[in-house]
């Protein structure tokens, strides 16, 4: 629980005035926090922390610490929350155990504000069928040893464990993901967030606009890098 929180700061920082249904938490989520590694040096998951960097401080992350708040927030408003382990399907390989932390509410719905360019709504942890979502074409299938594999157009994302899990299950991957050099994290920067017609996002030196007409990139400087995380991220 989020002991000594202001659940009312949290809901502001996400751009609500009050609790929502999860999907509109969901994508409220996803457009206001980014998904970012701006500061691998610096990363909590305790609790107050977490409230510190990305409520009181204005800031992203990545999985860990993005669902690792969501579920503390989901608490409060009533939901039941279970924490997932996932491992990433990266070019060559799936990456490790705890590579990515996924949450199961209320038995029904798999939310995740902690992925990037992924759903923009929570998919329906009971359908294998299609789901469709402005984020893509989802689905989720049962494998031979118990997981699940969520797929977005076709392509398999990740594989989820169905074991529940704590956050503290996830300190040893997290410290991985930020300090190592075969951890895709550590050899660029990035930045992204949902917004109302696509994404917008900064790798590195690049300002990255996706919007259903298409992609636009353009070349940033270290001056107009600082002005776009200012603009865009209020960073």
């Amino acid at each position: 629980m989020l002991k000594h929180v202001d659940v009312t700061a949290y809901l502001d920082r996400i751009g609500l005035d009050g609790p929502r249904d999860l999907p509109e938490l969901h994508r409220a989520h996803l457009s206001t926090v980014p998904f970012e590694n701006l500061s691998l040096d610096k990363v909590s998951l305790e609790p107050g922390d977490l409230f510190d960097k990305i409520v009181r401080q204005r800031r992203g992350g990545f999985c860990y610490e993005l669902n690792g708040l969501f579920a503390l927030l989901l608490g409060e408003l009533g939901h039941t929350v279970t924490r997932l382990a996932a491992r990433v399907f990266g070019a060559e390989r799936l990456g490790p155990p705890y590579d990515h932390l996924a949450l199961l509410v209320d038995d029904r719905w798999l939310a995740d504000v902690g992925f990037g360019d992924h759903s923009t709504f929570p998919l329906d942890w009971r359908s294998r069928a299609d789901q469709e979502d402005p984020g893509g074409r989802f689905r989720l299938e049962d494998t031979t040893d118990g997981d699940v594999l969520v797929l977005r157009n076709g392509k398999p994302a990740y594989l989820l464990e169905t074991r529940p899990r704590e956050l503290a299950d996830f300190e040893a991957t997290c410290w991985f993901q930020r300090t190592n050099p075969a951890s895709h994290f550590t050899h660029k920067t990035i930045c992204s967030r949902l917004t109302p017609d696509g994404r917008i996002t900064i790798s590195d030196h690049t300002l990255i606009v996706t919007t259903p007409s298409g992609r636009s990139e353009t070349p940033l400087t270290d001056e107009s890098r600082r002005e776009a995380y200012r603009t865009h991220f209020g960073l």
